[in-house]
């Protein structure tokens, strides 16, 4: 009995090993040779084999010095870096070379890319003439101007209004926000005619938060004449755009804001600088606040104007 258990387990034994071999032999047969596989995928063969080479030591190098300029001068974009690398490191490079290792890098130049003026259309919106051509802007609240900028974040971006003082370049208010609408303008708009009275003329460029009936009509209902820039004439609103400038290359561009309430906070404090302890050239080296407040002391009261009329329903606004 235990001789012929053997025997049968022996004999399983073969035939399992004997299946075995055959599933391998059909297994082989159905693998298609390298070649064929390349075939059948449309890839060249040699693409199998290749090893990337490793980046070369003089890339290395240009790639560390493009990052060292990168951080501190954040706005050069590949032509202007590129004059970079030949000026002031000697190394003779081409831009598609800087693209290549910018792109290699993931570094881009920081600069406003989303519209944050958008014409306004409609009847609720309208357009007033350019006031600020021929006026004496001599004092504080003379003449306030508002725009908006964007501001990048890790995590998205958002809007920046902020309302200035021609004269004495103080910011009378800003707000942020994470969408593009007239709200967060006529708050900013409301701040600043509650803290500081109210100016002879107010401009802005002629994006749809400014021509919007719910931002003007503050304006009218405080006595404040209206301007607006002419369309695509940024040189008309230069007071605020310079303030941007400013702002980004001092505060914004040197920090990554995490979210909405990091920036806020961030900001903030920045303004308090700009303001109360920036000392400005152009105010012989004194700060906003300190010109705004001697400038209010000394002036007379502002004389009662009549609104100036709107001169269309709408327009569009290239100024970005």
């Amino acid at each position: 009995m235990t001789e012929r258990k053997a025997i049968v387990n022996e004999s399983r034994e073969r035939q399992s090993t004997a299946a075995a071999g055959s599933r391998s032999t059909r297994a082989a047969a159905v693998i298609p040779s390298i070649k064929r596989q390349c075939e059948l995928l449309k890839v060249a063969r040699s693409s199998l084999y290749y090893e990337p080479a490793p980046t070369c030591v003089v890339d290395l190098e240009l790639m560390r010095i493009i990052d060292e300029v990168h951080v501190d001068e954040p706005f050069l974009g590949t032509r202007r870096m590129t004059t970079k690398l030949r000026k002031d490191h000697d190394h003779q490079v081409s831009r598609k070379r800087v693209q290549r290792l910018m792109r290699l890098m993931g570094v881009t130049a920081i600069y406003p890319k989303p519209k944050t003026t958008l014409p306004g259309r409609g009847p609720l919106h309208e357009v007033y003439p350019y006031l600020l051509g021929n006026l004496d802007v001599n004092a504080a609240n003379v003449a306030w101007a508002v725009d908006v900028t964007y501001i990048p974040m890790a995590r998205g971006f958002a809007y920046l209004a902020a309302i200035i003082d021609v004269y004495s370049r103080r910011i009378l208010s800003w707000r942020l926000s994470n969408t593009l609408d007239a709200r967060f303008c006529v708050e900013a708009l409301e701040e600043a005619l509650r803290r500081y009275g109210r100016p002879l003329v107010f401009n802005s460029d002629q994006g749809r938060q400014f021509t919007s009936r719910r931002f003007t009509q503050v304006l009218k209902d405080a006595g404040v004449r209206i301007s607006m820039d002419g369309r695509g004439a940024w040189r008309d609103n230069v007071f605020i755009e310079r303030f941007w400038w400013t702002l980004k290359h001092e505060e914004v561009y040197l920090h990554a804001y995490e979210n909405l309430w990091h920036a806020r906070s961030s900001i903030e404090i920045y303004m308090n600088y700009y303001n109360d302890r920036r000392y400005h050239t152009m105010l012989n080296n004194c700060t906003p606040a300190t010109v705004y407040d001697e400038s209010i002391s000394q002036a007379l009261p502002l004389p009662d104007h009549p609104p100036a009329p709107a001169v269309g329903g709408s327009t569009e606004a290239c100024h970005t």
